[in-house]
């Protein structure tokens, strides 16, 4: 109900005309569609759809959904819909019976008891009935000029489509428990994946229960921070840093200035930017990570020396330390046997910086 009597503010408050159409056939505006198509500045309908049922209802986890019969809420709604029709003198009694009796009309028996004023089965058919008409806005008395009007589409958002997935209560109620039990099973047993999944799913669910958006965003990206940061520290690149992606992904479409009136090219390009920086970041940190995990994963120079052969660069002595050469470096070098310039050394272990090696048997 808070969402829609936003829309319904925001259609009050608009000084351009906002035309409500039900379509395509077959559609219905039940429930929340019947008060926003009642208090548009202009309500249409195709053939074939329906309006009504809009007593309101609750739903839990517990109880699932249910009828709400307080007389309070049912006569402050009903009284609410009589005053939106009323405004746009439309039939009253009709959009009380609405809310009481959960009164359908087909879109023809909305037209004959004066709920809306047109009925038309395609949007060509809908902007030449409306042409020339005047409706009353929230700037004064507008004439429609409809007839050679651009037709512009626009479709939800990657944020709307997200919010809108995760707000069915069903959905949301399973992430919040499955997340739960996910972290109760992950912190009891080893490894990080039932713990990550877990924690991702009860933050998506907080949200779709109704937690603050922009502050389980903030949530879902300071965690995805945490993955990744983790992963670093790791040797390769597992869940936590697929699972850190996908939260810095996901933080920063829900993470919007849904307070200000910004445009949907606007957003669109936000998303994408968005997109396009977390994957672009996420990438690096995998070949980071990828990088750090192969010099992890070398042999130790100890094991490339023992067994070599070096150059004796002066004389080594058991009781004097010289250099030998060794792949074109300089190592300081101990022996228990003399050695002369220039004699071959085999390298036999490491003490420290200093190598120890021994005259090799074939020299002269």
């Amino acid at each position: 109900m808070d969402a829609t009597l936003s829309i319904i503010e925001l259609i009050e408050r608009s000084p351009t005309p906002v035309i409500i159409w039900v379509s395509p056939r077959g559609a219905k505006a039940w429930s929340a569609g019947t008060y926003i198509l009642m208090s548009s500045h202009v309500a249409a309908m195709a053939p074939n759809t329906i309006i009504g049922s809009c007593q309101p209802v609750t739903y839990s986890p517990t109880e699932g959904t249910k009828t709400v019969d307080d007389p309070k809420i049912i006569n402050a709604l009903s009284t609410l819909l009589v005053e939106k029709a009323k405004m746009h003198d439309r039939n009253q009694d009709a959009a009380k019976r609405f809310v009481t009796e959960n009164l359908n009309l087909d879109a023809d028996e909305a037209k004959r008891l004066g709920v809306v004023e047109v009925v038309a089965s395609s949007l060509e058919d809908l902007l030449a009935a409306l042409n020339g008409s005047t409706v009353e806005t929230a700037s004064g008395w507008r004439v429609l000029n409809t007839q050679s009007s651009t037709i512009s589409r626009a479709s939800p958002s990657a944020r709307v489509t997200i919010l809108t997935t995760i707000s069915d209560p069903n959905l949301a109620s399973a992430l919040f428990i499955v997340g739960l039990f996910g972290l109760i099973y992950g912190l009891a047993s080893p490894g990080y994946a039932a713990e990550v999944i877990g924690g991702i799913a009860m933050f998506l669910g907080l949200i779709g229960l109704g937690f603050s958006v922009n502050a389980g965003a903030l949530l879902i990206l300071g965690l995805g921070a945490v993955l990744l940061f983790a992963e670093s520290r790791i040797p390769g690149f597992g869940i936590l840093g697929i699972a850190g992606i996908f939260c810095i992904i996901i933080g920063g479409l829900l993470l919007a200035p849904s307070y200000l009136a910004v445009s949907r090219e606007w957003y669109t390009l936000f998303s994408v930017t968005t997109s396009a920086v977390s994957l672009v970041l996420g990438g690096l940190t995998f070949v980071i990570i990828y990088k750090a995990a192969q010099a992890r994963r070398m042999k130790p120079l100890l094991g490339k020396l023992v067994g070599e052969v070096a150059e004796a660069l002066d004389e080594i002595t058991p009781s004097s330390l010289g250099y030998v050469r060794f792949r074109g470096e300089i190592w300081k070098a101990r022996s228990t046997s003399k050695i002369a310039p220039g004699q071959k050394a085999l390298i036999k272990s490491k003490d420290g910086p200093i190598l120890v090696v021994e005259p090799l048997e074939s020299n002269p």
